[in-house]
């Protein structure tokens, strides 16, 4: 072998080998990435039951119902399209019809979510930026009204269970 060939055969084997571990890395972690979808978003998209993904909305009006043990049902909006939402566990403090929120779960096969996390406003002036920017493309959400406005990442806390 020349030693051209040579270097162009190294160089060839360490692609593949940072290939091989890039590849290895999203295959490590494709269990924790999470998808921010508001509810028309799921439906557009088509998203697969089972896949893990965070839903972003207001909660709707009347659909607040809280079960045996604990169990709250409550219906995520963007005012097009909604979205059944369960959790097991005490809901934030803040957490009210009508309000922001993001709810962290997996997708079931009948069109409801089975959420383990659920994040309210902090504040009358706290929307998720993420949250925001969705309803604000849907025309439903504007800066200003009602006093609200988008948190930046430097401010924005959000409460948990």
């Amino acid at each position: 072998m020349t030693r051209k060939q040579t270097r162009t055969a190294i160089i060839l084997a360490s692609l593949a080998v940072l290939g091989i571990a890039a590849g290895l890395i999203l295959y490590a972690i494709r269990d924790t990435i999470v998808f921010f979808y508001t509810p028309s978003e799921i439906a557009e998209k088509g998203v697969q039951p089972g896949s893990r993904l965070r839903l972003g909305g207001l909660v709707e009006q009347g659909t607040l119902k809280q079960g045996s043990n604990a169990i709250y049902t409550f219906a995520v909006t963007d005012t097009i399209k909604s979205l059944s939402v369960s959790y097991k566990g005490q809901l934030p403090d803040l957490f009210r019809e009508g309000q922001g929120v993001v709810a962290e779960g997996v997708l079931q096969g009948d069109g409801t979510m089975v959420a383990d996390t659920v994040l309210a406003k902090h504040d009358e002036k706290y929307m998720p930026k993420d949250v925001a920017d969705k309803l604000k493309e849907k025309g439903v959400w504007q800066e200003g009204q009602g006093g609200a406005q988008p948190a930046t990442q430097s401010g924005a806390q959000g409460t948990s269970p």
